[in-house]
């Protein structure tokens, strides 16, 4: 699939379209390293259900998903935080991020801007993008339904315990 850049037609971004009901918004619980292969991942829920969506993302994403987290300011811009000052600047407000399909174990997204624009972009970078201007995270029901996860009760515990290390965790534990 090649990356792409399209206008929608009006009510696609803002969802009063009959797309609505075929994503769900999700928020994001945090990023910490897999082992033992020491690769990312960002987890994200489901906020009106009980799915999880696990997807694994390069450590300069998952730092800068964890530097907003916890609300680290660098000295320099890093580029997230590039490319909202670009979509500011331009006046084109992000209205939202859609995780859009899963092919092949590699998961697509659109960054939604304003007047229907979609961008293609990866889900890591469209994440780290939507934690910095405060957009919704959304996801087609086709890819939570393929790859969210449910978390049995008594795993609730672990999650728990994951929160805690996301507390705790430095944006430095992700350098390459």
């Amino acid at each position: 699939m090649s990356w792409s850049v399209y206008r929608a037609g009006k009510g696609a971004v803002q969802g009063d379209d009959d797309t609505e009901a075929a994503v769900r918004e999700l928020s994001v619980v945090g990023v910490r390293v897999e082992l033992p292969s020491n690769q990312p991942i960002v987890l994200l829920r489901e906020v009106e259900g009980d799915r999880y969506l696990p997807i694994w993302i390069g450590a300069v994403e998952a730092t800068a998903i964890a530097y907003e987290q916890q609300g680290v300011k660098p000295a320099r811009p890093l580029t997230h935080d590039l490319l909202r000052d670009v979509l500011t600047a331009l006046q084109a407000p992000l209205r939202a991020v859609e995780i859009t399909e899963l092919k092949e174990n590699v998961f697509y997204a659109d960054l939604l801007l304003g007047d229907g624009v979609r961008v293609s972009a990866r889900p890591s970078d469209s994440i780290a993008l939507a934690l910095r201007v405060g957009a919704p995270i959304r996801c087609a029901e086709q890819v939570l339904s393929e790859a969210g996860i449910v978390i049995p009760d008594e795993q609730e515990d672990e999650v728990e315990k994951f929160r805690e290390f996301l507390e705790q965790v430095r944006p430095e534990d992700f350098a390459g």
